[in-house]
């Protein structure tokens, strides 16, 4: 086989690799926004609690129903507001640098929340979260601030 020769299947991973730079481009979408890994979920209630399973491997997931991200990242499970303190606007995940970018003016914060930079000036909310079993459950009524709450904030966590 010579060094010429491509095949079927790197040709079509470059072929659809290009289409969907190209439609992405086209839709005005930046390209690290066209292979988001979210997943989309839904808590069950559980009294004051939203109750989650476990993510199996490190990850994001969000219920957009309660504007809840829950965060699985080494070793350690996180339930963060989807919106931005600067204005409230939605949070994204950026998959290929592992972190957290508003949608409206782009500050920035890593997979626990804690902010990094841009226009806002504090870290994503928390919410108080506890282990039952294999899955997780949220307080909704409990949202943590860090700047009012440091103690709080951090120990808004569960280590898996």
């Amino acid at each position: 086989m010579s060094a010429d020769h491509v095949s079927r299947r790197s040709f079509l991973a470059r072929a659809c690799g290009g289409s969907l730079a190209a439609a992405c481009g086209t839709l005005g979408l930046p390209a690290v926004l066209a292979a988001l890994p979210v997943t989309e979920i839904e808590g069950r209630a559980a009294g004051q609690e939203r109750s989650y399973p476990i993510p199996a491997a490190d990850g994001v997931s969000i219920d957009r129903t309660e504007a809840i991200i829950i965060v699985r990242y080494r070793n350690e499970a996180f339930a963060l507001g989807l919106t931005c303190p600067h204005e409230n606007a939605a949070v994204k995940w950026i998959a290929l640098e592992s972190r957290f970018q508003c949608s409206r003016h782009d500050s920035r914060y890593t997979p626990q929340g804690a902010y990094i930079s841009g226009r806002s000036t504090r870290n994503l909310d928390r919410f108080a979260i506890r282990r039952d079993g294999t899955s997780l459950l949220v307080n909704l009524d409990k949202v943590i601030q860090a700047d009012r709450d440091p103690a709080g904030w951090a120990a808004a966590r569960i280590t898996l």
